[in-house]
């Protein structure tokens, strides 16, 4: 389910880009929104997009190939690619974080009103961020410190680290995987971490096997599927 989501979002944002070049856009040359300038949006296909500090965009920032930074304290819509990486800057706010292939970094007080979504990528969020509804991915491991999430946090084959006082409002969810054949029993178990003084409100939702590991001061909601709070390594300190 998760492949086909990211399968549609891709096909989308291929045609958006190739049937309605709007104002700002660029087929293959690289886009830069200077510090604290205005812009309604910056679109490419082969190129780059960066947004500088303080910058206002009253539109999104997406390419198919390549990547999109935003510096600290801008404040944009909805940032995409398909090949490539996000690095958004401390303080930033904006509404939904996509991409295919490719990491996500989000650094530290950042707001984002929608989602985090990735396909095959890390997603890792810094301190004091507010994500209001979910993270989510298939491949890569998604690590959050000190971050309130208010919807789910989910992936198929990545490793999950919720440390540093973060609280899931809602489920820790791993996928099970979709593929076939004798290569499932080689698959690697993901490992899910919940960090010291870390908080999910929903359940630990578990449709394959993985490593977990909770700490003795977090709080969860419980383990639900192939696993139950008996398979769970309770651990002291920073680090199980």
């Amino acid at each position: 389910m998760k492949t086909m989501t990211k399968t549609v979002f891709t096909v989308g944002l291929l045609v958006m880009l190739m049937t309605v070049p709007a104002f700002g856009a660029s087929i293959n040359k690289s886009i830069k929104i200077e510090a604290g300038g205005e812009s309604s949006g910056a679109t490419s296909v082969n190129g780059s997009v960066s947004v500088g500090e303080n910058a206002v965009v009253s539109g999104d920032v997406k390419t198919v190939n390549g990547a999109v930074r935003v510096d600290a304290g801008a404040r944009i819509e909805d940032a995409s690619t398909v090949n490539g990486g996000l690095r958004i800057g401390g303080n930033v706010q904006a509404n939904n974080l996509s991409t295919v292939n490719g990491s996500i970094n989000v650094g530290e007080a950042v707001t984002i009103e929608g989602e985090i979504e990735a396909v095959n990528g890390r997603i890792t969020v810094e301190k004091g961020s507010t994500i209001a509804n979910g993270i989510s991915n298939v491949n890569g491991q998604i690590s959050i410190a000190g971050t309130e999430v208010g919807g789910d946090v989910s992936t198929v084959n990545g490793d999950i680290n919720i440390v540093e006082g973060s609280v899931v409002q809602g489920d820790v969810i791993v996928e099970k995987p979709s593929n076939w054949g004798f290569f499932k029993s080689k698959q690697r178990k993901p490992r899910v971490v919940i960090g010291p003084g870390s908080t999910v409100k929903g359940a630990i939702e578990l449709e394959r096997e993985v490593e977990l590991f909770i700490s003795e001061t977090a709080n969860v909601g419980g383990v639900k599927g192939v696993m139950s709070m008996d398979d769970a390594v309770r651990f002291s300190g920073d680090n199980p």
